[in-house]
């Protein structure tokens, strides 16, 4: 760009004088020499202050080009193939249609000379251009070619490897291991910009599938068709990048990565699995600076923060936290640790693995290959002479037991259990083998909980209800006519999902004197339930209803993450409250 015509046209359509628009691109060179890899126009734009769409359909309009809506617009695959992927994706160009034997090429910098002569020179056709965002062209890229698909094609079209790689061999840019590389480094790369939790690489009969989990909801990321063909090498990779035996694929392994990406420290939790069609590799991404929120910020109630932070200074007795994996259990024993720490408290945990590191807090990170298992470490901590004990996740009899007889002597204990809803608590220690004079005894809360996905605010609108499917569902008949409902229509900033970012709703079930016969009666509990919700437990349905109405969820959500197994109404005084129980 450094003819004057080109710099007095992009002037003029930025408002800006020749001038401005030199300082302007000596600050981009700049930038660009510390690493940034904004394109120039993007940058003058946001120096503007205006939209990028907006600065480039003013371009398009004074070049005399088309400016191309791409989201809007399928592209052939026949078109596609008429450049490379190492062209379109060096260049950021995407063809997209062929119009009386004339290839359209949608790019976001039009006075790219090499750019212009690469396309022309690869499609070997007529070719004009239009305009497009670089943005638009980026995501565009990937749909249509795939993630990663650049990384694939430099592997080239020779046989696939297995991928034999040690720690300390020397890897030079053309190698296939360097392609596999990149293309691994991609994928997370991509997952942690869309948030994702949750990285799963699923081999099938005639392809490698791989999904992102965004919100709690599994996407499937586009890739290229080629795929298949390095499946061995891009497991290895990740075996490798874990500490996993490349060579056994007989059995599941277990590994970890630590990696910092844009300066966070990412935890990879890597699971392997062997299937029909090869090794399944889940990875669990876990985001140190995200996992932690204070109890403040978790969506409680005034009521139930109140109540829980009651709890938590309790010198001795049981807190539980239930629900499925992925529910932000440990979230949420982290903000109640985290209330409660000080100077005056011992405080220890063991934990599998310790995913946030709080400090003055004593953590133990399981290992069951060495024997240090929730029990064994469980025991040994007792002899520490803690106040406080967190157990990561109470899994067998012994551990239970040893939780139940640390609360009877004078420990507060926080741990975890997989149960549906708070009642259920009861019902699955018991099972365990524990003696229900115990758990009655030393259990002092239950607490159950999901993730519900949240409104994306940006596309965020009210939404019409029919009051006869508000019915249907169990919403509170009293609050049917007046109650406000909103939904999300779709944009760019939450990928047309209509949500962005989750909040937790709570069940907390208090053992009261009320409760405690009940439990060593060994009541169901359904009964338990109904007891807990005429003394004023609100259900997860119910707290459910109450962020609807507020706003940061929807119907739909709520309805998703909680199932309804049976009604039960509940009278207080002359209000009939219709709750929904058992999630």
């Amino acid at each position: 760009m450094a003819f004057s015509p080109v710099r007095n046209l992009v002037a003029t359509v930025a408002d800006a004088s020749p001038a401005q628009f030199d300082d302007w691109r000596r600050s981009w060179r700049a930038a660009a020499d510390a690493g940034s890899a904004e394109p120039l126009l993007t940058f003058v734009a946001r120096e503007r202050g205006v939209a990028e769409d907006v600065f480039i359909q003013k371009l398009a309009t004074a070049l005399g080009w088309p400016y191309l809506d791409l989201p809007k617009l399928t592209i052939e695959n026949e078109v596609r193939g008429k450049l490379s992927t190492k062209i379109a994706f060096q260049f950021f160009v995407l063809p997209v249609a062929i119009n009386n034997g004339v290839l359209q090429i949608a790019v976001s910098d039009p006075f790219d000379a090499a750019m212009m002569n690469a396309v022309r020179f690869e499609a070997k056709m007529p070719v004009s251009f239009a305009l497009a965002t670089r943005s638009e062209i980026e995501k565009a890229l990937k749909k249509y070619y795939g993630v990663g698909a650049e990384t694939l094609d430099e592997m080239g079209e020779g046989e696939p490897m297995e991928l034999d790689l040690a720690y300390d061999k020397e890897i030079t840019e053309g190698d296939q291991e360097a392609s596999v590389i990149k293309f691994v480094n991609q994928i997370i790369w991509e997952a942690f910009k869309d948030r994702a939790t949750d990285i799963h690489f699923e081999p099938q009969e005639d392809e490698l599938r791989i999904r992102n989990r965004v919100d709690g909801i599994l996407h499937l990321i586009p890739l290229p068709p080629t795929l298949k063909r390095f499946q061995s090498a891009i497991i290895s990779r990740i075996k490798v990048m874990s500490g996993m035996n490349i060579s056994e694929k007989r059995l599941p392994q277990d590994g970890r990565i630590n990696v910092r990406i844009k300066g966070e420290e990412i935890d990879i939790r890597v699971s392997t699995v062997p299937t029909v069609y090869g090794e399944s590799v889940s990875l669990r991404l876990l985001t140190r600076g995200k996992i932690f929120l204070s109890l403040d910020k978790l969506g409680f109630s005034k009521l139930e923060e109140d109540a829980i932070r009651d709890i938590i200074i309790k010198p001795h007795g049981i807190f539980l936290v239930t629900g499925p994996t992925g529910s932000g259990k440990s979230t949420s024993l982290y903000a109640f640790l985290s209330a409660i720490n000080s100077v005056q408290k011992r405080i220890i945990t063991i934990e599998e693995p310790v995913e946030y590191e709080l400090k003055g807090i004593n953590q133990i990170a399981v290992r069951s290959d060495i024997g240090l298992t929730f029990a064994v470490g469980l025991r040994h901590i007792l002899r520490q002479d803690p106040n406080v004990v967190m157990v990561g996740e109470i899994r067998d009899q012994e551990t239970a037991d040893i939780a139940i007889r640390a609360s009877l002597t004078g420990h507060l204990v926080f741990s975890t259990l997989h149960t549906n809803d708070a009642p259920s608590a009861f019902t699955r220690l018991t099972d365990m083998g524990i003696e229900p004079f115990l758990i009655a005894s030393s259990v002092e809360a239950v607490q159950a909980q999901r993730l519900v996905r949240t409104i994306c605010p940006h596309c965020k609108t009210e939404q019409k209800v029919d009051r006869d499917y508000l019915r249907k569902i169990g919403f509170p008949e009293n609050e049917i006519e007046t109650a406000k409902f909103w939904h999300g229509v779709g944009c760019e900033n939450c990928r047309q999902q209509g949500y962005q970012g989750r909040k937790g709703i709570y069940e907390l079930l208090i053992v009261t004197e009320a409760l405690r016969p009940l439990i060593m009666n060994r009541a169901s509990a359904t009964t338990i339930a109904q007891r807990a919700i005429e003394a004023g437990m609100r259900t997860l349905r119910t707290d459910g209803w109450k962020k609807v109405k507020e706003g940061t969820t929807t119907i739909e959500e709520v309805l998703r993450v909680t199932q309804m197994e049976e009604h039960m109404e509940t009278l207080a005084g002359d209000d009939k409250t219709q709750f929904i129980s058992r999630s």
